[in-house]
């Protein structure tokens, strides 16, 4: 459409070409025409870090729901303040409310309605259920069409025509059954099980905590039964676009993503039983079966690990499979480069390998400093690097599932580090100074800030400190840099000699077979 291409070209310039997963989404889902009788389509888009799998599926998602409003043959059900006619589901409140921000930069003419709801801070929510009619919009309206992602809570009394809906799948099914209604589950998970939580995932965040609300009671919860009303129906929901597939589809936090996909076929009329896999209901065994959604379903990565893998074959066996022929591969110009222990004070080798990046800016980038963005895979390491650098001089941001600065419903505490215009301005100006202990340049955080989201150009380098879980955790970890072509380089550090050397050379090779 004329106004959604006119905002694309302000956002990739008018010389842009599509990547190879952009061409393959253009070809197989972009529809021209509404037809009311279409069959609902099943993709996975995958491709490798900053390849644009954003505008992949937004580009048919935006111009499928504006063609189909403009035919006039929409009908839309209030049943609820809210009724979505799109679903998009990210693992992070932190991706959720850029995947918002970026959407809305396409929509500025076409005028359809984007809205997210992950805020984790609901001391700060915005709610719609006071003033006169001409307030309330006005609220409406600041959150719909604004950059500045809000938690919305929407009273009873109103319907809001709204088109997406971006959140986490626990903040959606907030919205859909209320808020506690995961308190009402049965049985407690094992303790085991709730302990589980691997390096780098942290357990008060909410898209990544072992909590007994993913058991698989989950289904039985009485809808509305504790706490805030339901404030959103799916009855309209034509499309449910799920990002970073691979964690949402991973054993640990598919029954979550799967409940939502079975609540939004249950409203539109055509249910689909939900049991996880392993489940024993009563005494016989459910078999796990194709299941066939009555929406379109996009499922969006950058990896396809086994589990996404043996899912997709078992439940829906006739998805479509586009993937960009360097799916599971490094961005072409990114480098490599490891970096041995010298010693037992592993903070002292971090931060000298730091000085040497901004020495080197200080001859090839005109005294500006490059950001890095340094991955560990515990919290405490986390706050113990950052500490030292402080006490180094240098400014950090440090980020963690226990951050305060998360729950306050914005992405402000990443800012500098995200790609935002809005930021870049500030950040061009900031970095002039060449001075680290008055701007924060660098980043310290765990795989939380690895998945989906698209950092600023200025973070040249990214450090691999800890040595990763596996190699999917590695390309998402390492892809931060040289996105969208541009110049990147992770620096992985390790025991390169001696005794212990033996893990430093098998990751090594395996990270030299992700570049071939």
């Amino acid at each position: 459409m004329p106004g959604l291409l006119s905002c694309l070209t302000e956002v990739v310039g008018t010389g842009s070409q599509p990547t190879p997963i952009q061409a393959l989404s253009l070809q197989h889902l972009l529809e021209t025409e509404y037809d009311p009788h279409k069959k609902w389509k099943e993709y996975l888009l995958a491709s490798e870090t900053g390849s644009g799998k954003s505008i992949a599926y937004f580009l048919p998602l935006l111009q499928s729901l504006k063609v189909s409003e403009l035919s006039g043959n929409v009908h839309r059900k209030n049943t609820h303040p809210l009724n979505p006619r799109a679903l998009i589901l990210a693992p992070t409140h932190e991706l959720a409310r850029q995947l918002s921000g970026f959407a809305k930069d396409l929509i500025h003419e076409i005028k359809l309605r984007i809205l997210c709801a992950s805020q984790a801070n609901v001391d700060n929510k915005m709610s719609l259920g006071g003033g006169s009619a001409a307030q309330m919009k006005g609220k409406l309206d600041a959150a719909l069409f604004s950059n500045h992602s809000q938690d919305l809570q929407v009273r009873p009394g109103g319907r809001f025509p709204v088109d997406v809906v971006v959140g986490t799948p626990m903040k959606l099914l907030e919205l859909i059954k209320g808020r506690g209604w995961e308190r009402r589950i049965g049985n407690e998970t094992p303790k085991a099980q709730e302990d589980s939580t691997e390096e780098g995932e942290e357990k008060e965040d909410e898209e990544f905590q072992r909590k007994p609300r993913r058991g698989r009671d989950l289904g039985v919860v009485p809808t509305g039964t504790l706490g805030a009303a339901p404030e959103m129906g799916l009855a309209n929901v034509e499309w449910v676009i799920v990002d970073e597939a691979d964690v949402l589809f991973d054993p640990d936090f598919q029954e979550t993503t799967r409940l939502l996909l079975s609540e939004v076929s249950a409203a539109r009329g055509s249910p689909v039983p939900y049991y996880p896999d392993d489940f024993n209901f009563k005494t016989e065994s459910v078999e796990p079966k194709p299941i066939s959604y009555p929406y379109n379903l996009i499922l969006c990565s950058a990896t396809i690990p086994s589990a996404l893998g043996n899912y997709l074959e078992t439940h829906h066996p006739s998805h479509t499979r586009l993937a960009s022929p360097t799916v599971h591969h490094l961005p072409k110009k990114l480098q490599t480069e490891y970096v041995g222990w010298t010693g037992t004070n592993k903070n002292a080798d971090i931060e000298k390998r730091i000085r040497k990046v901004w020495a080197e800016d200080s001859i090839t980038r005109s005294g500006k400093l490059s950001k890095i963005l340094v991955f560990c895979n515990k919290n405490i390491k986390v706050q113990l690097l950052s500490q030292h650098l402080e006490g180094k001089g240098i400014k950090t941001v440090a980020i963690d599932g226990t951050a305060e600065t998360r729950r306050r419903g914005s992405n402000h505490h990443l800012d500098g580090f995200l790609k935002d215009k809005s930021e870049e301005k500030v950040t061009t100006k900031e970095e002039g100074a060449g001075d680290p202990s008055e701007t924060p340049h660098v980043m310290i955080t765990t795989s939380l800030l690895s998945r989906g989201l698209d950092f600023s150009p200025q973070i040249k380098h990214v450090f691999i400190v800890d040595e990763p879980r596996n190699m999917i955790d590695f390309i998402h970890r390492a892809g931060r840099s040289g996105r969208a072509g541009e110049k990147g380089k992770v620096v992985v550090f390790g025991k390169l000699e001696g005794r212990g050397s033996s893990r430093a050379v098998d990751l090594r090779k395996r990270v030299g077979a992700l570049a071939a």
